[in-house]
């Protein structure tokens, strides 16, 4: 017969037993959900590096764009193409330039007129996507036969042309209004140079609004302080004594109530523009 100091012994080992089994099977339980969440923990971390390179390389076309943006020399270019619901028919569809454009060398634009050749310089490094734009277009034939439509005296002395249905006997109201079927963004802006436009440089047209590039563009024929909102796209190198020989001539105020100036009454046609290969 076991004493009764004996039996109080006998039920301890049997409460710590117990104890020492629960702590076990708890320990047991909570290393299995640890295991299960570690799982899937690198379950969800395979799943969103998968998201991941899905998203950063998208599909085969997007990793061709993208590697070729990031090459050395080139950059990525946005030509934003107007919707076609609404298109005047002043707008001339030749499409879209490539959206890779190199940003390395420099092009010669000529720039054939009725009254002789017009030649400018263009740095690719500063302007790559307007310089691809311009590249764009003239391999179209896009500016041929079109005419300078606009010509300011006072204030500021520029020679704007590019608008591709200024063409054929007289002008009309919708001179100045035409267009590709795309916008880009401004370029190499002036803010530091003071006149932001001097004499000799060619600069480019907008609506007044970011992102609104076409293919208008304007010679400066005199130093003129117009806000830094317009991409300059290169200096010319020749045939700047025409575009005075224009300015001289005068313009008839058609624009005098709007944007200023007018027709010049000295018509300037573009036979054709045409942009060289990229050198250097």
């Amino acid at each position: 017969m076991t004493s009764t100091r004996e039996r109080q012994r006998a039920a301890a080992r049997a409460r710590l037993e117990r104890e020492m089994a629960e702590r076990g099977a708890k320990a047991r339980k909570r290393r299995q959900t640890q295991a299960i969440v570690g799982a899937g923990a690198v379950l969800l971390l395979v799943v969103a590096g998968s998201v991941w390179l899905a998203t950063t390389l998208g599909g085969d076309d997007d990793t061709t764009q993208n590697t070729a943006a990031d090459s050395p020399g080139y950059v990525q270019c946005a030509y934003t193409e107007a919707p076609k619901e609404g298109r005047t028919p002043q707008i001339k569809d030749v499409g879209l330039p490539p959206a890779q454009q190199k940003n390395t060398g420099s092009q010669t634009m000529t720039i054939d007129t009725n009254l002789g050749p017009i030649t400018a310089k263009i740095d690719r490094a500063a302007v790559p996507c307007t310089a691809g734009s311009f590249t764009h277009l003239a391999s179209k034939g896009f500016f041929d036969n079109s005419k300078c439509h606009r010509l300011v005296t006072e204030g500021i002395k520029v020679l704007q042309c590019g608008d591709p249905s200024a063409t054929g006997k007289g002008w009309r109201e919708t001179d100045g209004t035409g267009g590709p079927a795309y916008n880009l963004a401004e370029e190499n802006l002036p803010t530091d140079k003071r006149p932001a436009y001097p004499d000799g440089v060619i600069a480019m047209a907008n609506s007044g609004q970011p992102g609104s590039t076409g293919s208008q563009f304007f010679i400066v024929y005199g130093d003129s302080q117009l806000d830094p909102n317009y991409t300059v796209l290169g200096t010319i190198t020749g045939g700047m004594d025409l575009v005075k020989q224009v300015a001289a001539a005068g313009d008839d105020k058609a624009f005098a109530q709007q944007a200023g100036g007018g027709h010049p009454k000295k018509e300037v046609v573009i036979t054709k523009l045409a942009m060289s290969d990229i050198q250097g």
